[in-house]
């Protein structure tokens, strides 16, 4: 029989801090889906900008989205899951990164630097806890 490690104190912090911060994503993701961006303090020149993602950015970015809404829920679960999860939303910052700050110009008020590297900060975090929390048998 295999034996679980209880859950940390810590696993339930960054389960629910990050679910709220990607399901912040998840929301922004959907507004875009079903054109409610009005309200978000964005200027037009950026609703129309992430209104017209071609097909495939809009796919990584969904991608990025789920996997890491998913594997936040995965974390709270306790399920070795988790880590894929986090993996997949990886794939999908790698790719709408690449298509927002090389293959495209942003508009103006969206080229800043800060929410971009925090999302990649919070990202790279969830992969190394997740797997971490794995290795010490947190995750089944």
């Amino acid at each position: 029989m295999e034996t679980q490690a209880k859950a940390p104190w810590h696993l339930w912090v960054v389960g629910i801090l990050t679910l709220l911060w990607n399901a912040v994503g998840a929301w922004s993701y959907t507004s875009t889906q079903l054109g409610k961006l009005d309200g978000f303090g964005m200027s037009h020149e950026a609703i129309d900008y992430v209104s017209n993602f071609p097909a495939w950015a809009d796919a990584l970015w969904a991608l990025g989205v789920w996997g890491a809404t998913l594997g936040s829920v995965l974390l709270l679960l306790r399920s070795r899951w988790a880590v894929t999860a986090f993996l997949v939303s990886v794939i999908g910052l790698v790719g709408t990164t690449i298509y927002q700050r090389v293959l495209n110009e942003l508009p103006a008020d969206m080229q800043g630097w800060g929410i971009a590297l925090t999302i990649w900060a919070v990202t790279l975090f969830l992969v190394w806890y997740s797997i971490r929390m794995r290795a010490q048998g947190v995750l089944r």
